[in-house]
């Protein structure tokens, strides 16, 4: 400032060089600093790291590979209980169907004391009986022999008392069946005492019309 036609005159351009400097053009020297110190904070939308998915892509892997190895254990299993079902041991009735076992037993044990068993005057009744319970080859073998069976005991006055002792059912299916028969046989001749004898026999039966029929009559 001076003097000049006694006019005091400020000088701006000192004013202005004195002024404070502007806080928003002057920067802080620690903000590089905290910048550069700062480390990048991750990015959420960042794909998921490899080693991540595959853990978790695992448990589906070892799912699916049970699920197969079930599926096929599960088909061998079946496949072999069918192997044993169809053996010929289960598919043999006398092993597992106790009624029908007894049904066939009763049915042939009853036959063969029918057509084993005349008098001198029954045996017409033989023959008829025979019709009704034999069949096929064993009802053939029959009326071929049964003649003679007719001439004897008319000549001899034989009368012939079958009974079946016991009688075993070795295989059984729906419409077969095959016996072991064992027989005791009692003799009687006018003016002679009764003899017994004893007879093993092999019978193979047919299922028809609901009924067990003799179908073959073999000895052993």
């Amino acid at each position: 400032m001076r003097p000049r036609g006694g006019t005091t005159t400020v000088n701006s351009t000192a004013t202005d060089a004195t002024d404070p400097p502007d806080a928003t053009e002057t920067s802080d020297p620690t903000d590089a600093t905290v910048e550069k110190a700062a480390p990048d904070a991750p990015d959420a939308t960042a794909a998921p790291d490899a080693t991540d998915v595959s853990r978790r892509r695992w448990p589906r892997v070892l799912g699916a590979l049970l699920a197969v190895a079930l599926i096929a254990t599960g088909g061998a299993l079946y496949a072999e209980g069918r192997q044993l079902r169809d053996t010929p041991a289960t598919a043999n009735l006398a092993l597992t169907d106790a009624e029908a076992t007894t049904r066939v037993t009763g049915d042939v044990s009853s036959a063969l004391g029918k057509i084993f068993s005349y008098g001198p005057g029954a045996t017409a009744a033989t023959r008829a009986a025979a019709k009704e319970v034999l069949a096929g080859k064993a009802l053939q073998q029959y009326a071929a022999l049964f003649g003679q069976v007719e001439r004897q005991s008319a000549d001899q006055k034989l009368t012939l008392t079958t009974e079946v002792v016991r009688a075993g059912v070795t295989r059984l299916t729906g419409s077969s069946a095959h016996l072991l028969v064992f027989l005791d046989q009692v003799y009687e001749r006018r003016g002679r005492a009764p003899t017994t004898a004893s007879a093993q026999l092999t019978v193979t039966a047919e299922l028809r019309e609901g009924r067990w029929w003799i179908v073959e009559i073999g000895s052993t």
